[in-house]
């Protein structure tokens, strides 16, 4: 083990590049959604922006820190992290601790600020399922040793979080972990019970709250219900339809106006895609897409089957959580809840992916990439 670390390469520039270009668009785009909404309710047009830049200088100074940091460290502390993480699940469920925001409990206010656990828990238990598989691997084709015994540990993370209730999170984070015990080996039979479990177990979870009914009879038809339960996606549609090939121009967004609720957040593709139309939309994918195949190529020539797994991993949950959210964005997918990752306004979120790219950059430099 000492070997594997002695010699050490530059970090991926080009997902270094990638990410920081993403985080240059992503400031910019919070300031121009943002302003207006500032304004009328903070009286301060760079209210958000501020925070922003704030949360994205933080997470870049600790994407550095953490890009030098021998990422086989982190496979010594897995236990630990995820014990944390489970412990922070917990006691944001707790009333007087956990803040209510968009009806979840999934904040933790310290300060002025606010955390959100199940952001912890995300890259927590890709670390320490990555730990799990690289020393487990021989069993993972056997249902009762490896498969179950991984299973129990990504469904009662889900559990805790679909308490707060967060789906779209959990939906993230299951996900993600599927992918990286499939790709450790488990059998496809294996997997094909828990595709008839988990759609048993999601249809359940939506006939359970109203809300999730409404949303899905909302994607269906969102016109039934243009003021209720569709505005979100229409407002959306509006932003993206009169985008065009090149767009209205940056700062000229009309659905900024108070039409599309917070369009910092969730739904900030919709504005990047009315200002800077079909052209500028398609560059954001493009670079979203050089990050997933950099983030790839770390994973494949990753020296360990740690550093595959975890690499994987954290590609994997920065891929599932852009795909979901733009086709929220775009209607193809009901409304989860799902930040775009570096664009989306955020403090936790974007923290801890830019920890998450740390991390990645390190495996790169184990590589001969």
């Amino acid at each position: 083990m000492r070997k594997l670390f002695n010699h050490q390469n530059r970090p991926d520039l080009f997902l270094l590049g990638t990410v920081l270009t993403l985080l240059i668009v992503g400031v910019v785009m919070v300031y121009s959604s943002s302003y207006i909404w500032a304004d009328y309710k903070y009286a301060d047009t760079l209210f958000f922006v501020k925070r922003q830049l704030l949360f994205a200088g933080v997470g870049v100074i600790a994407m550095f820190f953490i890009m030098v940091f021998p990422y086989g460290t982190w496979k010594k502390y897995a236990k630990v992290l995820l014990f944390v993480c489970f412990f922070l699940l917990l006691l944001v469920l707790i009333p007087g601790v956990g803040m209510v925001r968009g009806g979840a409990r999934s904040w933790i206010g310290v300060g002025a600020f606010s955390i959100q656990p199940s952001e912890f828990m995300k890259l927590g238990l890709i670390i320490f399922l990555s730990a799990y598989l690289a020393m487990n691997q021989k069993y993972i084709t056997s249902f009762k040793k490896g498969f179950f015994p991984s299973l129990i540990l990504v469904f009662t993370a889900f559990g805790l979080i679909m308490l707060q209730p967060d789906l779209g999170t959990g939906m993230v984070l299951v996900l993600t972990c599927i992918l990286m015990i499939y790709a450790a080996g488990a059998r496809l039979t294996h997997f094909v019970g828990l595709a008839l479990l988990g759609l048993t177990g999601f249809v359940f979870l939506i006939l359970s709250a109203p809300y999730r009914i409404s949303r899905i009879t909302a994607f269906l038809n969102p016109w039934e219900d243009p003021l209720g339960d569709g505005f979100q996606i229409i407002q959306s549609l509006y932003a993206i339809g009169p985008g065009g090939l090149m767009g209205v121009g940056f700062g000229e967004s009309l659905q900024k106006y108070f039409y599309l609720p917070e369009p910092q957040t969730d739904f900030i593709f919709a504005i990047l895609g009315e200002e800077l139309g079909f052209i500028g939309g398609s560059l954001v994918i493009g670079l979203f897409i050089l990050l997933f195949w950099r983030g790839i190529k770390i994973a494949i020539e990753a020296p360990d089957l740690f550093g595959k797994f975890l690499a994987l991993g954290i590609i994997s949950m920065l891929t599932i959580q852009v795909m979901i959210n733009i086709s929220v964005v775009i209607g193809l997918i009901p409304v989860t809840g799902i930040t775009l990752p570096f664009l989306s306004y955020g403090g936790s979120s974007l923290t801890l992916t830019l920890c998450s790219v740390g991390i990645l950059l390190n495996i790169s430099r184990y590589t001969k990439i």
